[in-house]
This record gives structure tokens, C-alpha cells and sequence, in this order.
């Protein structure tokens, strides 16, 4: 599930299962769709 996070630059969309925030909800769901839960790849 995706959830909607408020911050001061605005509201954000965050993937409950690796903590990614994104800015297009429909983005945030497509993503969490195959998401692994694992960390993303760019902080490796």
C-alpha cells in the first residue's frame, strides 16, 4: 500500500514496503507493484 506523506516542499507517495518516496501517486503504485522490500538499488 502506498501511503501519502506531507513535507514541507509539498506531498509525497511512499512505498510501505522499501520506504521510496516518489511524487506521482500512480507512479508510487506501479512501483510498489514490484517492489522487493529490499533497499533501493541507487543506495547500493
Amino acid at each position: 500500500m502506498v501511503t501519502q506523506v506531507k513535507r514541507d516542499d509539498g506531498i509525497w507517495f511512499q512505498c510501505e514496503n522499501c520506504g521510496l518516496l516518489l511524487d506521482d501517486e500512480m507512479e508510487a503504485k506501479r512501483h510498489e507493484e514490484s517492489c522487493d522490500a529490499e533497499d533501493p538499488t541507487y543506495l547500493q
